[in-house]
């Protein structure tokens, strides 16, 4: 029989929270949020205020009209951080009753349905997007071109590089790939597409930050991000209609996936060991996805996916209790 060894007093708080943590990632997505800004102007603060707003209110309105409970949970951050990474994952021209409509599935079934914060399967803010994306396809799919500041419902619309490069890969014409922009562009934030992915040096900033305060792991981010460069690297070699894997990291919803989505506390496994097989699961289905899929972008899907098998994962890998010690 194992004995269940614990230090004599005084005890040491760690000092973290609920609170603490999210509003910590908040933080973290401070440089993209500005980013968005600059490149979409007044569309990047309709979105993201409309997701923010309507996020909380319908967090607090079930708490209490349908829970019938008096006490709110709206300041602990995650609704918040909710309508926040939801916004990101949309244009930055959509109808605000299609934002609404999003926060709505995303508070309602995705995370309130399943009891609130810490009983909540799927990523909410990607149930809401992926809600989004299947019922309105059109909207979610038209990306303004990054400069109109002052444009919202009327502003002009272009390609993305994802949309680029599966069209060489449907065509299989490498001459297509002439049209992405730089690694530079990239890099910086000079494309279309959703609010949280056109400033990969950004997101990056925030990935740095949490890891300084230790608010998430280095084994979910670094996971994906190598299982997606390894395996879009070999299909670059096996065939030059398949982008090179920098572009593919730093094109779409990748980036920000990997560093704020795939790293929620409720949805990913709990063991380090744990997190590398979801990273290294979510990564090969990311590519999977977008090059072999019906829609260009992979990486909701994927992580969704594997919030399922989560449970299992965390049974397969179970962390090592304190003060066990080794038969």
């Amino acid at each position: 029989m194992n004995k269940f060894v614990i230090s004599l007093s005084p005890h040491v708080h760690g000092g973290d929270s609920v609170e603490k943590n999210m509003y910590g990632v908040c933080l973290a997505l401070l440089p993209a949020l500005i980013a968005s800004f600059c490149f979409f102007g007044i569309g990047a603060l309709i979105v993201e205020a409309t997701a923010v707003v309507s996020c909380v209110f319908f967090e607090w309105a079930i708490t209490r009209f349908l829970y019938g409970r008096k006490t709110t949970t709206i300041t602990d951050g995650s609704a918040i951080l909710t309508g926040l990474l939801l916004g990101f994952n949309l244009p930055s021209n959509l109808p605000l009753w299609i934002i609404i409509l999003g926060a709505l599935f995303a508070i309602g079934v995705g995370k309130m349905s399943f009891g609130g914060l810490g009983a909540n399967l799927f990523n909410p803010a990607l149930v809401g997007r992926v809600f989004l994306l299947i019922s309105f396809p059109q909207q979610m799919t038209t990306w303004p071109v990054a400069g109109q500041l002052t444009s919202y419902t009327d502003a002009t619309t272009g390609a993305t590089p994802l949309s680029l490069m599966q069209n060489a890969i449907s065509t299989g014409d490498a001459s297509l790939l002439k049209d992405l922009p730089s690694s530079l562009e990239m890099l910086i934030g000079q494309t279309g597409g959703s609010l949280g992915e056109v400033s990969a040096i950004c997101l990056l900033a925030g990935l740095i930050y949490m890891l300084c305060r230790k608010i998430i792991t280095w084994h979910i981010p670094v996971s994906i991000l190598g299982t997606v460069f390894v395996l879009s690297g070999l299909l670059h070699l096996s065939a030059p209609y398949y982008a090179a894997p920098q572009y593919v990291l730093m094109s779409g919803g990748l980036m920000l996936g990997a560093c704020f989505m795939a790293t929620d506390y409720v949805t990913s496994p709990m063991s380090g060991k744990g997190q590398i097989i979801y990273g290294v699961c979510i990564g090969a289905l990311t590519v999977v996805i977008r090059n072999w899929g019906a829609y260009p972008e992979g990486m909701s899907f994927a992580i969704l996916i594997m919030n399922a098998f989560t449970p299992l994962i965390n049974t397969y890998c179970k962390p090592k209790r304190f003060g066990e010690k080794k038969k």
